[in-house]
């Protein structure tokens, strides 16, 4: 074996090592735990290779006009819906209770997904796109993280008074009008967007080079695989997937280690939030399938032999970074999650709030695509 393919083929056996070391480990503590774990492997590996992220996609529409992506997601919103759809009605299976993505609207809740829009244009990536980056070895994405992480714990410390503001109940539209007709309705508006979003696309032909260890993989695969992944998340956590709780928690924590009380913060202090704290990492659902799915895409650049990390980076890109990352981290936190939490995950449960979150999030990426060139990015995807 010559010197390049083992440089390339040390890295990933060592991602595979502390995969199945990790699998282990939850699998004797709990069954469920190392079943999501693979489910946030599985996420990276599909996100990695499909390059589906919000971010892009927003940019995309935005400066060059192109749909496809766009479409893609409404399609996925549709599959997800459709899935969702008879299980939120049941309320528990195999005896697990199970709830969607729902939250209040409000001001908070518009402004924190504004944000977040511009966050994710000047960050470069959003909640998920954050965390595939990183394993596909953007050090840029792990400034973005830590500031991403930052933010959404300074959120937590203001939440009293951002929700003082006006707010209303959720609004969930499966509850309203009945499960059957309102994810029919929905899933219907989807496609038929979709497809009617075909004629004003100005996305240019893809090269149809498809492999399935090195990819691209087709958008097909994250039509399909993602909501199907969701659905298993879903299934086995009791609730839909999201990404940016566990980042709030683990700055929190790194905040507790250095001296600072949760006992003295009304959020902190509640009964989840304090047992999140008083837990290890891996006893919390996102934490575990965050720590999975940077692990999967790291493993599914490592294989495509794309895994080459650039440690150089202008001062300009490394600012934009940080306020990026901190702008999405407060945003996900007054907006009750990124574009996974609240907006696919929320769309899927018909809760209201998750189209309220996208409204918002595309003026704020407008804004944010207009403030890139200041920092020395392309204005263009």
């Amino acid at each position: 074996m010559s010197q390049p393919d083992a440089s390339r083929l040390l890295p990933t056996l060592a991602i595979a090592a502390i995969s199945l070391a990790l699998s282990i480990h939850l699998l004797r503590a709990d069954g469920r735990m190392a079943a999501l774990f693979v489910v946030g492997l599985l996420l990276g590996i599909t996100l990695y290779h499909c390059g589906f992220g919000f971010s892009s996609a927003c940019r995309r529409l935005l400066v060059n006009g192109e749909l496809r992506a766009v479409r893609a997601q409404l399609l996925m919103l549709a599959i997800a819906t459709v899935a969702f759809a008879p299980l939120l009605a049941l309320g528990e299976v195999f005896g697990r209770p199970l709830s969607g993505a729902t939250a209040p609207l409000g001001i908070a809740m518009f402004f924190g997904a504004f944000l977040f829009g511009i966050g994710m244009q000047l960050g470069g990536g959003c909640g998920s796109g954050t965390l595939y980056a990183l394993g596909g070895g953007s050090p840029r994405m792990l400034v973005v993280l830590l500031a991403f992480c930052a933010g959404g714990f300074r959120a937590s410390l203001d939440l009293g008074a951002w929700q003082s503001l006006p707010e209303w109940a959720p609004l969930v539209l499966g509850e309203r009008f009945g499960w059957g007709m309102a994810a029919g309705a929905q899933a219907l508006v989807l496609i038929a967007a979709a497809w009617a979003l075909r004629r004003y696309d100005k996305t240019p032909p893809a090269a149809p080079n498809y492999q399935c260890w090195r990819g691209p993989w087709p958008l097909l695969a994250a039509i399909l695989l993602l909501p199907l992944l969701n659905l298993a998340t879903l299934l086995l956590a009791g609730h839909p997937w999201t990404i940016t709780w566990a980042f709030t928690l683990w700055a929190a924590k790194a905040a507790q280690a250095l001296g600072w009380n949760p006992d003295d913060d009304p959020f902190w202090s509640a009964p989840f939030q304090g047992d999140a704290l008083a837990s290890g990492i891996l006893s919390d659902v996102t934490s575990v399938m965050d720590i999975g799915l940077v692990l999967g895409a790291a493993g599914a650049a490592m294989l495509a032999r794309r895994f080459a990390p650039i440690w150089r980076m202008q001062a300009p890109s490394l600012a934009a970074a940080i306020l990026g990352g901190l702008a999405m981290g407060y945003g996900a936190r007054l907006a009750y999650g990124c574009n996974i939490g609240a907006f696919f995950s929320g769309v899927a449960s018909t809760s209201l709030h998750g189209w309220l979150w996208i409204f918002a999030a595309l003026i704020g990426s407008w804004i944010g695509v207009r403030l890139r060139p200041l920092f020395g990015l392309a204005d263009h995807a």
